[in-house]
């Protein structure tokens, strides 16, 4: 149920008063008794909850906070993007100038040594 605002023309008393949408407005005045109170329009204060709405509207800044790891995740996921980004770029304008593209660096792992566990000698 909204709250609605009342202000009496003849004597200024102000008030508010919980009422159902269908509920006609108030005319008669609670201190001077005159039928001179006013419906004022005033700017409603709500706040949507549940689903169906968006998250991002009321809610503040999504970002991260700086310093925790998600922030260090993002910012790291970030720079490897770039990266990979102007890696392929400049293969782009190696391939375009008819330049061989340049290796790219790749790991390797060392070979495991076999062990000799469970042999009898």
């Amino acid at each position: 149920m909204p709250i609605y605002e009342y202000r009496c023309s003849s004597c200024g008393h102000e008030t508010e008063v919980l009422q159902k949408l269908s509920d006609p407005p108030l005319t008669e005045c609670p201190t001077c008794g005159k039928s001179t109170l006013e419906k004022l329009v005033s700017a409603a204060g709500f706040h949507l909850k549940g689903s169906g709405w968006y998250a991002t509207d009321f809610k503040g800044s999504s970002k991260p906070k700086e310093g925790s790891q998600e922030a260090q995740d993002k910012s790291e996921n970030k720079h490897k993007q770039e990266a990979q980004s102007k890696e392929r770029q400049a293969a782009k304008e190696d391939s375009k100038a008819g330049k061989e593209p340049s290796p790219t660096p790749t790991t390797t792992k060392a070979p495991v040594p076999a062990t000799t566990a469970g042999k009898a000698d």
